[in-house]
């Protein structure tokens, strides 16, 4: 038996459609899961011609058993009818950005339902989602609040890396603001959760810092390792997390790449998704931690792309990662196909 994976499409007007479409096409994809595409068939086909794949597609509405079973070369299209067809590639659209958050909704549901093991999510775009009504930053909050979750995060993978972050899409200022001692435990928590139910053993866990060279002993900042992180941390390892810090951030995702570290806990966006991007953009994935249900999301690890959708150059490296995460952490006994 292998896990039927709901691969959600993403904004139609940039590469979701067309990196979805190359997975697709790549018998490899089907060894250890069977894909089932969230989104718009006629965009699917479009993107299926663009790229030169050869795949049937078999269309239903999100209420309908599926057509057939998914395999090389027939792909299963759960599509709400909205219409989207005729979207240009390249531009921001509010029925765009609509129909991203549905082919999400729509997908959450099938994964509370068990119909499916685990999410994996093409490219958003936050303009066309916000000007389609939907007022979220970005997939991490659409899951949390639709699947009625209030402790998560957001972790970043690598072949080489794993980051997971205390704060994501907000200012500086108002990171800072929101990191406290509870949230510093709850995410090295998620963290070591995360990582053993996918069979590591007593992850290490090391804590940036979040000020410069981790404060150096109150030197810079305002004490605020001491405040905020340093509680959540000794919590942690008194419950025999092994986790360290705070540490200097400018040398601790050295260290964990060198394998120090089996996962780096970042204050806020920008210190974790900076060495994430520069070590692997093309293969990094971002994985939803602490969902309730233990739902499974996982994602590209990157944008829309808007410059060069629609010309049949986008990789799709990033979202075959996204799929291999999300078998490997998709509970067992769920969303199973025949072999």
């Amino acid at each position: 038996m292998t896990p039927l994976i709901a691969i959600t499409m993403g904004d139609v007007c940039g590469i979701g459609p067309e990196i979805t479409a190359r997975v697709l096409a790549d018998d490899s994809t089907y060894e250890s899961c069977r894909p089932i595409v969230v989104g718009d068939a006629q965009v699917l086909a479009r993107a299926r011609d663009i790229v030169g794949a050869r795949f049937e597609i078999h269309a239903c509405t999100p209420d309908a058993d599926l057509p057939c079973e998914p395999t090389v070369g027939d792909v299963v299209c759960v599509d709400p009818g909205l219409g989207l067809g005729d979207l240009p590639f390249g531009h921001v659209d509010a029925r765009a950005g609509h129909g991203a958050f549905e082919f999400l909704r729509i997908a959450i549901e099938m994964a509370q339902a068990h119909t499916v093991a685990a999410i994996v999510t093409a490219p958003l775009n936050k303009a066309a989602l916000h000007a389609g009504g939907h007022l979220y930053p970005g997939h991490t909050e659409i899951l949390a609040d639709l699947t009625g979750t209030d402790t998560y995060a957001m972790m970043l993978a690598t072949p080489k890396m794993k980051v997971i972050h205390l704060t994501t899409h907000v200012g500086i200022i108002e990171a800072i603001r929101r990191i406290n001692p509870e949230r510093t435990h709850q995410v090295i928590r998620l963290a070591h959760d995360t990582l053993t139910a996918a069979g590591e053993k007593n992850p290490r866990i090391a804590v940036c810092g979040i000020n410069p060279h981790a404060g150096e002993n109150g030197l810079f900042g305002e004490g605020e390792e001491e405040e905020k992180l340093v509680p959540g941390i000794e919590r942690a390892q008194a419950e025999g997390v092994c986790v360290e810090g705070p540490l200097p951030a400018d040398t601790l995702f050295f260290r964990a790449v060198r394998g120090d570290f089996d996962v780096v806990v970042a204050c806020y966006h920008d210190q974790g998704h900076g060495p994430v991007k520069v070590l692997s953009l093309e293969e990094g994935i971002n994985i939803t931690v602490g969902l309730k249900g233990g739902i499974i999301r996982t994602s590209v690890d990157h944008g829309t792309a808007f410059d060069i959708a629609g010309k049949g150059i986008a990789l799709h490296e990033s979202l075959a990662a996204a799929i291999r995460y999300a078998i490997q952490l998709a509970p067992a006994g769920r969303g199973l196909a025949a072999a």
